[in-house]
């Protein structure tokens, strides 16, 4: 049962006002007797909102359904199926922290180990900044600090990339992975959507760390991890590529790949030293994001259901998730 999803311009739900304006976004589908549709919002992280979910029996096709009472274009038939997620990858669809973890497939130890490291990279950042001030003009200071802050991130960027690979069948042929090797996630995981901001300091641009990664030059096209492999392998001459710039860049990296793995809400909306930390200096968000790849949450409708159209939270009806692998 593959989903669809849509852009709404209008609702018909007796009593509702226009929130469509706020939750821009759908995702629907039907079961035997039902039809099923899920609001979800159209900016920051697009979240699928159960709390907003439409039904009405089924009269017709689904897709004449949604555009009646949705007025739904920009019509595109999901990847997943209905309560299906990929393995280690996150989507909009999964929100509240149970969920996530059931759904990406993620153990808690994992977790614990994964909170740790980057809460000891945002710390050691945080440092930094507090003798750097990230201005424009400053970008390209260098130091022994910022190489070592730079190599820890860049090791564990390429910790999350090996466990991807592996997660997904993945046997080196040389012995090791590479470039070549990681360069292969970038669609899989949807790392070229990650924005990472620093509202902090509204001078500097916001961070797509992963924008422009090419399989043609898939070391040099990630100036960050460039960056990190000269001055790694030759300090003297590269001393200058250890950075605050690239540093921000490789944080950034990591704090996409978390997400990716965990889901972003336990970092920006958690309690916790790491959330406390995270939000001091980041922001994220997903930009050109393709909906049809996000996960539309299986709603267990009871077998009295009403047959009329009605909006309803079904926050405690929604399904445990089957688990796909990730295929590269």
């Amino acid at each position: 049962m593959q989903p669809l999803v849509y852009r709404i311009t209008r609702h018909t739900i007796p009593g509702w006002v226009p929130f469509h304006e706020k939750e821009p976004r759908g995702i629907a589908y039907e079961t035997d007797s039902h039809f099923v549709h899920v609001f979800g919002k159209d900016r920051g992280l697009w979240v699928i909102s159960t709390g907003l979910t439409v039904t009405q029996a089924k009269t017709g096709t689904l897709r004449q359904w949604v555009e009646q009472t949705f007025g739904a274009v920009d019509i595109e038939t999901a990847q997943c199926k209905v309560g299906h997620t990929v393995e280690g990858v996150w989507r909009p669809g999964l929100y509240f922290e149970d969920e996530t973890l059931q759904g990406l497939g993620a153990s808690g130890f994992d977790l614990r180990l994964s909170e740790q490291s980057l809460l000891l990279l945002i710390q050691r950042l945080d440092e930094l900044l507090h003798f750097v001030e990230p201005a424009p003009g400053a970008l390209q200071t260098y130091s022994h600090k910022a190489r070592e802050l730079l190599i820890l991130a860049c090791t564990e960027a390429e910790n999350y990339w090996k466990a991807y690979l592996r997660l997904a069948g993945v046997v080196s042929t040389k012995g090791d992975f590479g470039t070549k090797d990681y360069v292969r996630l970038l669609g899989p995981l949807h790392l070229a959507d990650y924005v990472i901001s620093l509202p902090r300091y509204a001078n500097i641009d916001p961070i797509r760390p992963f924008d422009g990664w090419s399989s043609a030059q898939p070391t040099k096209s990630l100036p960050w991890y460039d960056a990190y492999n000269k001055t790694k392998h030759d300090r003297t001459t590269h001393f200058s590529e250890a950075n605050i710039g690239n540093c921000l860049q490789a944080v950034a990296a990591v704090i996409a790949l978390f997400s990716v793995r965990f889901g972003p809400f336990r970092l920006f909306h958690g309690g916790g030293t790491l959330s406390a930390f995270v939000n001091q200096l980041f922001a994220i968000e997903l930009e050109d994001c393709a909906p049809s790849s996000f996960y539309a949450p299986l709603v267990a409708l009871p077998p009295n259901q009403r047959t009329d159209l009605i909006c309803y939270g079904a926050q405690e009806q929604v399904q445990a998730r089957v688990v796909d692998p990730l295929i590269l």
